[in-house]
């Protein structure tokens, strides 16, 4: 485990008889951001609590910089930053007094007007909190987790509820918190976020790592650059476009139609169309795009990232 900021072991944690995390392994190396992804229930949010301290894990050993829970945890908690998913915060208190209370948590930490204006939360400082909007509060649980100069930084879907440009301006936190040597370790449901911030993704089902690598070698798995999107009425079997074309790697079910990977667009879009209508269907909707960790996941389980 040395020189890992973070490495687990056969992590297990079970719920009753529900195996939320089943044998799971990862290393995470220093100033890197690492994402996990999978779909509601795969284990994700267990992990990362296990990781940050929160829970205990029922089997498997976990090293955070170097240290143990068991015994290290006052110095841990004063190098890590957290942002839960939902972070419940005293209603009453100002923005400035809820930053100001975390910073006195730390030895060393940011200044908090430093942090409002990198969260763009300013114009909020003397706001009662119960007053903030949800990513006006998701905006804040971040600046909280910043406050104290982490090492490390956990971040559980982070951007939830946020509009584009302020998800655009928590990139850059992210980015120049890596930048001045910080590592990372995220959750989160979309895609675009994961490819633009994650040098290395692991994605989780079931508790279990099932594919683990960069973006780009991730979407490299499906052995196809675009993909195909449609549907049909009726409905047509696998079978119906088994040999499309010579580019044509598989398929996988979607919603009430089917998710198609090919090489060339060109190529596969008119050999479709007229199989459907050498078929007796009609096409209902059709669409493509190029391939994503999304369309892996589906390929890999059959399930969707964002499956409840």
């Amino acid at each position: 485990m040395a020189d890992a900021a973070i490495h687990c072991r056969g992590l297990k944690k079970y719920f009753s008889d529900v195996k939320a995390v089943d044998g799971l392994d990862l290393r995470v190396e220093p100033g890197e951001c690492f994402g996990l992804l999978g779909p509601n229930g795969a284990g994700k949010t267990t992990t990362i609590e296990i990781l940050e301290g929160l829970q205990p894990p029922d089997g498997g050993d976990v090293e955070v910089l170097g240290r143990r829970w068991k015994g290290d945890e006052r110095e841990l908690r004063e190098r890590i930053g957290i942002s839960l998913q939902e972070t419940q915060f005293t209603d009453k208190l100002t923005v400035f007094e809820t930053l100001t209370l975390f910073r006195s948590f730390y030895r060393e930490g940011h200044d908090p007007d430093e942090l409002l204006r990198r969260l763009t939360l300013e114009e909020k400082r003397d706001a009662r909190v119960g007053k903030l909007s949800g990513g006006q509060k998701q905006r804040l649980a971040v600046a909280c987790a910043l406050i104290g100069m982490p090492d490390i930084l956990f971040l559980d879907e982070p951007t939830t509820g946020l509009d584009p440009q302020s998800r655009l301006q928590l990139w850059q936190v992210v980015t120049e918190f890596r930048a001045n040597g910080g590592t990372v370790l995220l959750t989160t449901h979309y895609m675009d976020e994961a490819e633009r911030l994650c040098d290395r993704i692991a994605i989780v089902d079931h508790g279990k790592v099932i594919a683990l690598g960069t973006p780009k070698e991730l979407i490299a798995k499906l052995e196809a650059p675009n993909i195909i999107e449609f549907t049909s009425e009726p409905a047509l079997p696998e079978e119906t476009f088994a040999n499309l074309c010579e580019g044509y790697h598989g398929c996988a079910k979607r919603a009430d139609g089917w998710q198609l990977r090919v090489d060339s667009l060109a190529e596969a879009v008119p050999r479709l169309i007229a199989v459907v209508e050498k078929s007796g269907a009609k096409l209902r909707t059709l669409s493509t795009h190029a391939a994503t960790l999304e369309d892996l996941f589906v390929a890999m389980t059959g399930r969707e990232l964002r499956d409840a």
